[in-house]
């Protein structure tokens, strides 16, 4: 198994802090926040390689970040990858970075994929052991915010008794539950064919939401509800929010 983490956006719903630093880069307790998915992924150990994908402008900033803490991570191989744009306009988009990602590397593993601007404070093994149990069909992982108001921001998901998705919707206007998608994926090594597949029928390469609304209505998906602190941090608000929840987090945890 191998991962993937998506940071490749430009968050400019929070300049002036991010003209110049990517979003995975900015700091909560004085560690960037990409650190604490390493922190997570560092404790599946079926986990040996793991990709990074950004865009060109913020490439050497990813660059100098993975020679400050390789030695934190000596078990894994952690690689920078640059897919090449330039400006919010020509971006890849999230589907876009995971298809990049997978035909660049060639991989033929199993996925597990994380946005680089999630940030949570609960273990994945879980949910790692749920996908596994309900493979070769894709998982997601879901959050329940516990607001209608709120989830409209998201993409939002239904789920049966036996946590099937049933009904998904990015950014709907009315929301028919609060569990939204938080940006993590266990994709099975036989399903990454249908991520280009879906790239070839649509033109959403963005919102990740798009593809498992496509996804779950071709084959079967399922979510699985996190549960604890969890922020997407797309803006002032949930970013001081976050550092106000994870201060003192990192007492004792490798920087």
């Amino acid at each position: 198994m191998k991962a993937l983490i998506l940071a490749a956006g430009y968050g400019t719903r929070l300049y002036p802090l991010t003209i110049n630093l990517p979003k995975p880069l900015l700091l909560v307790d004085k560690r960037p926040m990409i650190n604490f998915l390493l922190d997570k992924i560092s404790a599946i150990k079926e986990i040996k390689e793991i990709f990074v994908v950004t865009n060109d402008k913020f490439f050497l900033l990813f660059e100098d970040w993975l020679v400050n803490i390789e030695k934190n991570f000596k078990h894994l191989r952690i690689k920078i990858i640059n897919d090449g744009s330039r400006t919010p306009s020509d971006r890849l988009g999230a589907i876009g970075d995971i298809q990049f990602a997978i035909s660049q590397e060639k991989i033929r593993d199993d996925l597990l994929v994380l946005g680089g601007d999630n940030l949570f404070d609960f273990g994945v093994d879980d949910f790692i052991r749920f996908s596994r149990e309900r493979s070769p069909q894709v998982s997601v992982g879901l959050f329940d915010i516990r607001s209608k108001k709120e989830a409209i921001k998201f993409g939002v998901a239904e789920i049966d008794k036996d946590y099937r998705i049933v009904s998904f919707a990015e950014k709907p206007k009315q929301p028919r539950s609060t569990l939204i998608a938080m940006c993590l994926y266990y994709f099975p090594k036989v399903s990454l064919g249908r991520i280009k597949e879906y790239l070839r029928s649509k033109n959403q390469k963005d919102a990740s939401g798009n593809y498992i609304n496509w996804l779950h209505r071709k084959k079967e998906a399922y979510g699985y509800v996190f549960k604890g602190n969890w922020f997407d941090i797309g803006h002032m608000d949930s970013y001081s929010k976050a550092k106000e929840v994870f201060n003192n987090y990192t007492k004792g945890v490798k920087r």
